[in-house]
């Protein structure tokens, strides 16, 4: 199944998010933009969507460099001034050029192996597998480790995740050489985001450049993106290196 939806992930995302292809007559500034970071980092002209929705937001899906798409909302084209929208661009062609669905797709595959095989330890543990008395002899241990090992899977999977939005800043920061303005935009996406969130399947949250977790521990361990107070102060440390 993940490696199904990594083929198609550009297909799935973008139908569950009603995003519609626009051309550069449709779109001129949007498509000169993508055009324009695309010939500096040296890819392939992604395919553009835009999401009628006032929400603000982004994302780039796609197999590879060479089946990539990338989306943003109305909302986002609306309230971003056109150096903090390029930011955004920016991380997420970055995603495409770090080839981040492709591991993504790896690293889900194998948070569900893990899922799976305790599933077969949890119907060996009660149906077989041995005598009675090695079923009984650690019940709680076994138990633990059914319970345990999808969740520490699923955690160390989100880890990953941030990982590469950190990834994805610091391309984009060296792209436009002004991680301020990603920092910037960051602000002004978050206070959206408390404001018009952005309904969708949770599955594809990962995709999405800014998603509902921010602030408390527990929230930014199981959240697919930092806080965005650490986000920011990580982009403000990027602009100090490009400026030494």
């Amino acid at each position: 199944m993940n490696l199904g939806s990594w083929f198609f992930s550009d297909k799935i995302a973008l139908a569950a998010y009603n995003a519609q292809s626009v051309s550069q007559n449709q779109a001129p500034e949007l498509y000169d933009m993508v055009e324009r970071l695309c010939d500096r980092v040296r890819l392939p002209m992604p395919d553009i969507y835009i999401t009628p929705t006032p929400s603000a937001n982004a994302f780039a899906t796609g197999r590879d460099a060479h089946h990539a798409a990338v989306a943003v909302t109305e909302g986002i084209m609306r309230i971003l001034p056109e150096g903090e929208l390029e930011g955004v661009i920016a991380r997420e062609l970055s995603h495409i050029k770090n080839r981040a669905p492709f591991t993504q797709a790896v690293v889900a595959t194998i948070a569900g192996g893990i899922s799976w095989l305790t599933q077969i330890a949890s119907y060996a543990m009660w149906f077989g597998g041995g005598s009675r008395n090695e079923n009984r002899s650690n019940p709680i241990v076994m138990l633990l480790t059914i319970m345990l090992a999808p969740v520490a899977a699923s955690i160390v999977q989100m880890a990953i995740s941030r990982t590469r939005e950190f990834a994805a800043d610091a391309g984009a920061g060296n792209l436009t050489g002004n991680p301020r303005a990603q920092a910037q935009a960051l602000q002004r996406l978050d206070q959206n985001a408390r404001q018009i969130p952005l309904n969708a399947n949770p599955a594809f949250a990962p995709l999405l450049i800014m998603n509902g977790f921010s602030g408390r521990f527990m929230a930014n361990l199981f959240s697919t993106h930092p806080s965005t107070p650490l986000w920011i102060e990580k982009l403000l440390e990027l602009e100090q290196k490009l400026l030494a």
